[in-house]
């Protein structure tokens, strides 16, 4: 029997980006029809949607409205799409006509320290869990501290960790260099480095092209 191919997976994403969750549980699914082939490791990137928005947030109606010219009309049907396409993978959005969306940089201190620890995808998770599904206020310390501890993290260590500027020189340095890549929306999933799958892929997708990654890395 042959040795799994080893593929390390770069994602590009931000926590209140809807189609980073459904394009991870999409990449999940796809790991999984590939079986025993492969041995996949998973690094969490950072990008912000709206690095510019206070700790309160922003309507997403407004906000989509700003940034895309949207309708509410629009922006309604574009939530109960992402809504439909969640449901079919176990995904909870709880989308409201009240719904916000949060500057997102103190969640990416977090997931960089998590990224140390061994629990980054654990914590992405739970940070998705409690905007999406929970609706909760993702720029508020209290809120990413609880899902730290969901996650199964060591609460203490992520509050130190949000008050370490180590962790703002890195984020910064990460959120330059993926715009240096040309990266200007997520998710972005980048294969060992030298292959990139741009969005919310669905499974038999993902699956073609890393079964493509793998015959190239193989010869």
């Amino acid at each position: 029997m042959n040795a799994p191919t080893q593929l390390q997976i770069d994602i590009v994403s931000d926590v209140v980006c809807p189609w980073c969750a459904i394009g991870y549980a999409q990449l999940e699914r796809a790991i999984g029809k590939l079986g025993d082939r492969v041995e996949v490791g998973v690094r969490w990137h950072p990008f912000q949607l709206a690095p510019y928005l206070p700790p309160e947030g922003q309507n997403v109606a407004d906000y989509t409205k700003e940034r895309y010219g949207a309708t509410p009309e629009q922006s309604s049907s574009s939530r109960t799409r992402i809504t439909d396409a969640g449901k079919e993978l176990g995904l909870e959005f709880n989308f409201s006509a009240n719904s916000r969306i949060y500057n997102t940089r103190r969640a990416h201190k977090l997931l960089t320290w998590a990224g140390e620890t061994g629990g980054q995808t654990a914590l992405k998770k739970a940070f998705f869990q409690a905007y999406f599904t929970e609706q909760k206020n993702v720029s508020d310390d209290e809120v990413l501290l609880d899902a730290v501890e969901t996650a199964g993290l060591d609460r203490a260590a992520a509050a130190a960790a949000l008050d370490d500027p180590r962790y703002d020189a890195v984020v910064d340095a990460e959120l330059a260099h993926w715009l240096d890549q040309n990266i200007s929306g997520v998710p972005a999933f980048i294969v060992n480095g030298k292959y990139m799958i741009p969005g919310a892929q669905d499974a038999d997708t993902f699956v073609r092209v890393l079964e493509k990654v793998m015959e190239k890395e193989a010869a």
